[in-house]
């Protein structure tokens, strides 16, 4: 027989259990060097054990009749963010739940590379990831007017801005948002592999863009 889900108030315990072991290991901080990797691997168990809680009470709320709308609202995204980081959608296809893994491990390091390479003008190496439809659409006169309209809103380009890639799972793609700082404002690069794990769609969006 399998393992029933765990339940609210079980997965409260273990994070309390959790935090409070967390709690106890840095009393006699300054510790030793080793110690402080300990403190790392016991922070990273509270930090998953906290997001299995947080995913179950976002379905009990919704299970409960709370809209996308409201959970969004409490945790500072729009409906749709809060439906992508938690939701559990049926392909129209088949009438099973959605895969929402992410099986593509190197896709931020990718992504970022080819963000890179497209920003600097580096397209021969570019063009390398591009699926067929890409590779046919995204010519040099795209980009420069693509770039153009960018720099026309916030600027000149800086850097890449502060924060991790965001790297998730949407119907058939994996699909990565890098944050990027330019002189006038933030914006993020959009890099939609296939399932080939070829680029399907590359853009710049504001960052509040779902």
């Amino acid at each position: 027989m399998a393992d029933s889900p765990p339940t609210l108030a079980a997965l409260s315990a273990q994070l309390a259990e959790q935090a409070s072991a967390l709690a106890a290991s840095m009393a006699s901080i300054p510790l030793t060097p080793p110690d402080y990797l300990d403190l790392v691997r016991r922070s990273q168990d509270v930090d998953s054990m906290a997001e299995q809680l947080l995913k179950l009470c976002v379905q009990q709320s919704r299970d409960a009749g709370h809209t996308w709308q409201e959970i969004g609202d409490l945790l500072g995204v729009t409906r749709q963010a809060a439906f992508q980081r938690f939701g559990k959608p049926i392909d129209p296809r088949t009438g099973q739940p959605m895969d929402k893994t992410v099986h593509m491990t190197d896709a931020a390091e990718r992504a970022i590379k080819i963000v890179t390479d497209v920003l600097e003008g580096r397209m021969d190496e570019a063009r390398q990831s591009f699926n067929a439809q890409v590779l046919e659409a995204f010519t040099d006169e795209v980009r420069g007017s693509g770039l153009a309209t960018v720099t026309g809103l916030v600027g000149a380009f800086e850097g890449f801005g502060q924060g991790e890639p965001f790297v998730r799972r949407i119907g058939d793609h994996t699909v990565v948002d890098i944050p990027l700082r330019y002189e006038a404002g933030d914006m993020k690069a959009r890099v939609a592999f296939d399932a080939d794990e070829k680029v399907a769609g590359l853009f710049i969006v504001p960052p509040e863009t779902p």
